[in-house]
């Protein structure tokens, strides 16, 4: 790979996607692409670049999310799925006693592994029956998403992080690959969406999960991003990010919480204006949250 190949590829995936590839990221890319420009018929990520400079759109959207896939897994880190249980949904059940709605969104939800675990944090409270319940997960990728969809893992997939009686209440074996059951997959909408763009439409969210992500943008990129996060998410709601993840430094409409490493809460002193339902809206939104 040429060094303007390598510069077209950078400018590219940061207007498409946030990714901010440092100048030492070349080994990722060649990592990633080298299989895709085998599969689009080319000797090599040259070719390739030659091909979307060429205009081929649909290869160019491929090797966007062949680069914004990331890596994840059940109940990683443990740690958020352990104060979701403990600390927030108690929290919030008594908060939202009177309307008994929960609405919880996981930003770059990738293959599943995430939202499916928080629903079955969920299947698990007692105190939540007879509530209408709602996980949203975006991502990127169409690809990805449309695996979460199918709830369809590996062996090896359901052995990283998932609880194996976890696996057997929840899951049913389908030849080599486990099948979530339809009651949780029900439980998770999926959705695509790019985090630079406008996210508003989704409602506001008591709980958003964003981790792992958005440690490959920019200051200026995380700025905006948690700015627009804040003004969907309720006064009292929870942002989790990643444990290599902050908000210090970068915004000031959300700050942590007090010995709860990861998550944080509403600055409402620094927060930006919250987004306004119209009234053309807000039946859409009520529905959506049925």
């Amino acid at each position: 790979m040429t060094p303007s190949d390598y510069d077209y590829l950078r400018k590219l995936l940061k207007e498409r996607s946030g990714l901010d590839l440092s100048a030492e990221k070349q080994y990722l890319v060649e990592g990633r692409l080298l299989p895709l420009a085998r599969k689009a018929g080319v000797p090599g990520i040259p070719e390739l670049v030659q091909k979307m400079k060429g205009g081929a759109q649909a290869l160019t959207t491929e090797v966007v999310e062949a680069m914004t896939t990331n890596e994840t897994f059940f109940f990683r880190d443990k740690i958020p799925f352990d104060y979701l249980k403990d600390f927030v949904l108690p929290a919030l059940i008594k908060a939202r006693a009177a309307k008994r709605v929960l609405r919880i969104w996981c930003a770059a939800s990738s293959t599943g592994q995430e939202p499916y675990s928080i629903a079955m944090v969920l299947k698990e409270t007692p105190a939540l029956a007879g509530w209408r319940t709602e996980i949203i997960g975006t991502d990127l990728s169409q690809e990805v998403l449309e695996k979460s969809k199918a709830g369809l893992y590996s062996q090896f997939e359901v052995q990283r992080g998932l609880p194996i009686q976890m696996l057997v209440k929840y899951f049913k074996q389908n030849g080599e690959f486990w099948q979530i059951n339809p009651d949780i997959r029900a439980m998770v909408q999926h959705k695509q969406l790019n985090l630079l763009q406008d996210f508003s439409h989704l409602g506001t969210f008591d709980v958003i999960f964003c981790r792992n992500v958005l440690i490959y943008f920019d200051q200026p990129t995380k700025t905006a991003i948690f700015e627009r996060m804040s003004r969907i998410i309720e006064p009292d709601g929870v942002l989790v990010l990643g444990a290599a993840e902050s908000v210090v430094g970068i915004t000031n409409t959300f700050k942590p919480y007090p010995d709860r490493r990861g998550m944080y809460c509403p600055n409402t002193a620094g927060a930006a204006p919250r987004v306004a339902v119209s009234p053309v809206a807000a039946p859409k939104l009520a529905a959506a949250m049925r």
